[in-house]
């Protein structure tokens, strides 16, 4: 009794995923939005396609090393959210220079740069031998959200 208990609630869980994101093939996608990718990203490759609350998700890859890219597109074809990876060496100099003030001893890993609207954040890990905080900051260095991981 309670392995079928157990049993149904997985499949209940695995059920509830899908019905919050599904991935879905690419002509599927309304064009409007398609084509609203393919302007912005032209060099945009393996895409990878799913629905969100509403919004088209597209992950994908640009240029020769495969620099990861994530970007929410409403039906109307608007991108409102674009997070792409970076090299710790393409954060702004303010940022780079506070994190060595405010967390000496530290390393920076993991780099996105996130754009909303018009607004520019920066994502990341800092790391030492014995500590790990995921940080948000805007382009001055300024610490948005902290959270010790």
């Amino acid at each position: 009794m309670k392995r079928n208990m157990i049993l149904s609630a997985c499949i209940l869980a695995l059920s509830t995923i899908g019905a919050f994101a599904q991935d879905i093939p690419q002509n599927q996608v309304p064009a409007v939005v398609v084509n609203s990718l393919q302007q912005k990203f032209p060099k945009a490759k393996a895409v990878d396609w799913e629905l969100k609350a509403g919004l088209y998700e597209a992950e994908f890859e640009t240029g020769l090393f495969g620099t990861d890219h994530e970007v929410w597109i409403q039906n109307n074809g608007k991108i409102v959210r674009h997070k792409e990876e970076l090299a710790k060496n393409d954060l702004p100099k303010e940022v780079i220079i506070k994190m060595k003030k405010d967390f000496p001893g530290y390393r920076i890993e993991d780099v996105k740069k996130i754009t909303e609207e018009q607004k520019v954040t920066y994502a990341f890990e800092i790391k030492s031998r014995t500590d790990e905080w995921k940080l948000v900051v805007d382009p001055q260095g300024n610490i948005l959200g902290k959270r010790r991981d």
